[in-house]
């Protein structure tokens, strides 16, 4: 009986696994809010959702200290120069979440000013459908992007392709019981 047929645990687990969890569980999102879609993604940093339980509750507004991108809304011609050299600028590995309808297709904004998806500027990894997504929509992608960097799928995807996951998650909706 070999060491490859013991369960791994914090002293038979590989390096890789374990830099895999630490990257998965401190992720630092760069926030990149340009439109109604930043309202949902700060009302998830609140209170009622907190991101903290995922190791994210500091926004970080240097690139330098983020390693997630999260882009949310419309992105004009004039903003995607800036996006990129934010994007440049944030140290590798690094992950964008495209956040919205606008951000990943333009949205109803279908003219000469407004990017048609942030795929043509940035490699995007996961992609949260909704007009604006709530927080469980963003949440939910988050959670999609923890599993793909867990696993190894985005960085042995950007290796191969150099392009981000792609990945869609369905919209989620919870209702809210308010106190009366």
């Amino acid at each position: 009986m070999g060491l490859e047929d013991l369960n791994h645990n914090f002293l038979t687990g590989t390096i890789e696994d374990l830099v895999k969890w630490a990257r998965r569980n401190s992720m630092w999102p760069a926030t990149f809010g340009l439109a109604c879609c930043a309202i949902e993604m700060m009302a998830t940093g609140a209170a009622h959702f907190d991101l903290a339980r995922f190791g994210m509750e500091v926004f970080r507004a240097s690139p330098r200290q983020a390693d997630l991108m999260i882009v949310a809304g419309r992105v004009s011609q004039k903003m995607a120069p800036v996006l990129r050299q934010v994007y440049d600028q944030m140290m590798e590995p690094k992950w964008v979440l495209s956040m919205g309808v606008c951000a990943s297709s333009g949205g109803m904004f279908n003219n000469y000013a407004i990017v048609q998806g942030v795929d043509q500027i940035v490699p995007v990894d996961v992609y949260t459908p909704g007009c604006p997504p709530g927080p469980e929509t963003l949440m939910h992608g988050i959670l999609t992007l923890h599993e793909l960097v867990r696993t190894g799928e985005i960085t042995r995807r950007r290796a191969e392709t150099g392009a981000g996951a792609g990945v869609h998650v369905t919209e989620r909706r919870v209702a809210v019981a308010t106190p009366t």
